[in-house]
């Protein structure tokens, strides 16, 4: 079983930081991919920033220069450090990994997802 931990939300006035984080556990074998995705009210779910396991990045338009993920193998855990916020970052951000686990039927590839955490930006 494997469950990812996000943690950092909150409501931050415009131009200011917020740093998240997610935690894998459980039978992880290997994680490939990990990262952020957003979704705000009435819209689709879109991709904010994902890494791979050799440290290659990419970002939404809308966030490169604000935004930078990072990851930390050892401890299976993602970092999205978030500047410059505005009213139009306001979403629950999902964590995501793209890895392998295991049980006792071997090993298995499919994607995890986290239970999401509220940002807010407002003055």
């Amino acid at each position: 079983q494997v469950q990812l931990v996000e943690a950092g939300g909150g409501l931050v006035q415009p131009g200011g930081s917020l740093r998240l984080s997610c935690a894998a556990s459980g039978s992880i074998s290997s994680i490939y991919a990990m990262g952020w995705y957003r979704q705000a009210p009435g819209k689709q779910r879109e991709l904010v920033a994902g890494i791979t396991s050799g440290g290659s990045t990419n970002y939404a338009d809308s966030v490169k220069g604000r935004f930078t993920i990072s990851r930390d193998n050892a401890k299976n855990t993602v970092y999205l450090q978030m500047n410059s916020l505005k009213p139009e970052d306001t979403a629950v951000y999902y964590c995501y990994a793209d890895l392998i686990s295991f049980n006792h039927s071997g090993f298995h590839r499919s994607n995890y997802w986290g239970q999401g955490t509220q940002v807010t930006v407002s003055s």
